[in-house]
């Protein structure tokens, strides 16, 4: 399965806009350089997990058909925000 990374970063999703293959099953690797934890949620992707500060966790989305997956940071949602582009 294709591999993607998204930092948490000072509360903030890096890359903010994330393109991925529609179509295909993919590993989503969550590193939280922060030092508080945060978790990622998506209610287009029908994913949460907590990601604990200094830490990584993986999940697995797709297939995905084209199109835009929001997704945000539960606990910071002002900054944190980001957006899966399948294409």
């Amino acid at each position: 399965d294709p591999e993607f990374t998204l930092v948490i970063h000072e509360h903030k999703f890096e890359p903010a806009e994330l393109i991925v293959p529609a179509g295909k099953k993919i590993k989503l690797l969550i590193e939280n350089n922060d030092s508080t934890p945060e978790e990622f949620e998506s209610y287009a992707l029908a994913r949460e997990k907590v990601v604990p500060g200094n830490s990584s966790t993986s999940l697995y989305i797709g297939p995905l058909k084209p199109g835009r997956y929001p997704f945000f940071g539960d606990y910071h949602q002002s900054t944190a925000n980001g957006v899966v582009i399948a294409q």
